[in-house]
């Protein structure tokens, strides 16, 4: 993969944490920089270890699904997009807690997509280094995690489905140009 398509995996791991974001926004009655920076932070975070741990847990058993990869990484790029999508639809309320343990637990929900994706890199073949895919995919999560909060407070909750399905659309469309390079038919 090169850097355009870890910048495009980046937004669109990142959507959750931007649509948890939006909505952790949503319960401020104004403005907080310092929540938002919190948020951005444990998001970003997340997102930067997690595909770090999938890559070295998928590096160390590659060998044994070399051949079959990429209908591996094709799966679960359509898993994680289709549950992004689904998950847009869910009718769940904000919940206003920024406490630790809260914003531990939202971080790591929001990142298990991040773990999988890490586990594709590692079946896929990365073609840049996975600490410079992984800083980049956290520092987009940083960024839009600190403007999500920052607007869902000022806007509300109208860009939230979008942004989840958005990314859904995405991861699977990555996963299709997996599948058909492993394929070798592009």
């Amino acid at each position: 993969m090169g850097i355009l398509e870890i910048i495009l995996v980046g937004l669109s791991l990142a959507m959750d944490a931007f649509a948890v974001s939006v909505s952790k926004g949503l319960t401020l009655k104004q403005i907080d920089y310092k929540k938002a920076l919190l948020t951005g932070l444990y998001f970003g975070f997340f997102q930067f270890i997690m595909p770090a741990i999938g890559y070295f847990v998928g590096s160390s058993f590659i060998q044994y699904i070399q051949d079959f990869d990429h209908y591996i990484a094709f799966a679960i790029l359509l898993l994680i997009g289709l549950n992004m999508i689904k998950e847009s639809f869910s009718k769940e309320e904000a919940n206003p807690d920024f406490s630790f343990k809260i914003m531990i637990v939202l971080a790591l929900a929001t990142s298990i997509d991040a773990l999988t994706m890490g586990l594709t890199f590692s079946m896929t073949g990365i073609v840049i280094n996975i600490f410079l895919a992984c800083l980049i995919i956290g520092v987009i999560t940083f960024i839009l995690s600190f403007g999500g909060v920052i607007l869902g407070n000022l806007v509300g909750s109208k860009f939230q489905k979008v942004a989840q399905i958005l990314g859904g659309v995405v991861l699977i469309l990555l996963g299709v140009k997996v599948l058909l390079e492993g394929l070798q038919i592009i």
